[in-house]
């Protein structure tokens, strides 16, 4: 009992230093109930473990300055990749989640899924000036379905050559855990604690890119499904649009881009959709772009056909799930912004029962390889707190 306590004790103020920062014994005891002798009992053992240090002094209105206990960034590493079609992005961040080298490669040519992460993982770690052998936590977010019971890639039309035995591969290859996951999914987990759905339980992310993609949060956790297919919203049949099983067939069409939703709403279809309206340009963020600003009819009219079309599938998840919140993510949904959200809301509401608040995601750019960072984090951090 007295180690199991002592373990309790020691998990509790390290949780509280990596999520506050320096704190004095003092306020340590006070944050976590812990006496001041149990508290300084604790801080020994976590120095002695080489997790922390003081890092400075807080000056006191009586007495002698108190010292200031923090984290020791350096006990820690982990790495998180962002892995598409055509770049590989890794960075290195220390167990306080601060970045220290990010780098972005090519393939240029390389099929192999090993080599190129290890490549990328390599050249990550040594622009951080860190050891591979010192990275606690590694998760690569690529496009696909990934198989929560064995850690692969199921399917991946841009990532071919991903498949059944890559997890094992990847882990042998570097020596340690790797997790393979879904990269919208990734972008919940970056949005939950860092974007518009922070400490939100209940809520569900829509990416809208190149091709598009649902994360779905329940409870706080990640909702993947049995086989990992939980949120290929692409494929939900649509009234009036051919399924993918009928333009499989067809030449020259990509089978991920063609049939149900997707083919309304992927940033192919935008791009058409607004070339209609007379909004031309290379890519759906700028044709959005460029009605959000232009205000006139044929930009009303244009964003209410993205929204209606948007709101088909979010009004599908919400009859289902009710999740409350939706976020709206990747170029279509950052570029429409206010614009765009607030008539999804509407339309949703137009035509079920449910009127979820749809919000434009918070998180910027490199949104998945900051939730692959993230997760990668939760990982080294319990690892440490279960050592």
């Amino acid at each position: 009992m007295p180690r199991l306590l002592r373990e309790i004790n020691d998990r509790a103020a390290l949780e509280l230093l990596l999520a506050s920062g320096p704190l004095t014994r003092g306020q340590i005891g006070d944050l976590t109930g812990l006496s001041k002798v149990t508290a300084s009992q604790t801080l020994a053992r976590l120095e002695e473990r080489g997790l922390v240090e003081v890092v400075g002094e807080q000056a006191g209105n009586r007495g002698p300055n108190a010292a200031l206990y923090g984290v020791i960034a350096s006990c820690a590493y982990v790495a998180g990749l962002d892995v598409g079609p055509e770049f590989v992005t890794a960075a290195i961040a220390d167990i306080n989640g601060e970045v220290v080298a990010e780098v972005t490669a090519a393939p240029n040519g390389h099929d192999d899924p090993v080599s190129v992460v290890h490549t990328a993982v390599v050249k990550a770690c040594r622009s951080a000036k860190v050891a591979l052998s010192r990275l606690r936590g590694v998760v690569i977010g690529t496009p696909g379905v990934v198989d929560p019971r064995t850690g692969d890639v199921r399917f991946s039309f841009d990532l071919p050559h991903w498949h059944e035995g890559i997890h094992e591969a990847l882990a042998r290859d570097l020596r340690r855990d790797v997790t393979i996951e879904n990269d919208v999914n990734l972008v919940a987990i970056a949005e939950r604690a860092k974007g518009a759905a922070r400490d939100v339980d209940d809520f569900v992310l829509l990416w809208v890119g190149r091709g598009i993609g649902l994360a779905v949060v329940l409870g706080g956790r990640l909702h993947r499904g049995r086989s990992g297919s939980a949120g290929e919203i692409g494929y939900l049949p649509v009234p009036g649009v051919p399924l993918a099983e009928d333009i499989r067939a067809t030449p020259g069409r990509l089978p991920s881009l063609a049939g149900g939703l997707q083919s309304l709403v992927s940033a192919e279809a935008v791009v058409e959709l607004a070339a209609e309206y007379g909004f031309a340009a290379s890519t759906a963020a700028e044709c959005v772009t460029a009605a959000v600003h232009d205000g006139g009819d044929q930009a009303e009219r244009l964003l209410d056909e993205i929204a209606s079309r948007l709101a088909l599938g979010v009004a599908s998840v919400c009859v289902v799930l009710d999740p409350g919140l939706v976020v709206l993510a990747g170029e279509v949904g950052q570029a429409g912004g206010a614009s765009l959200t607030t008539r999804v809301e509407q339309a949703v509401a137009r035509i079920c029962p449910i009127r979820p608040q749809v919000v434009t995601s918070e998180l910027g750019s490199g949104p998945v390889l900051r939730g692959a960072v993230l997760a990668a984090l939760e990982q080294a951090r319990e690892e440490i707190f279960a050592s």
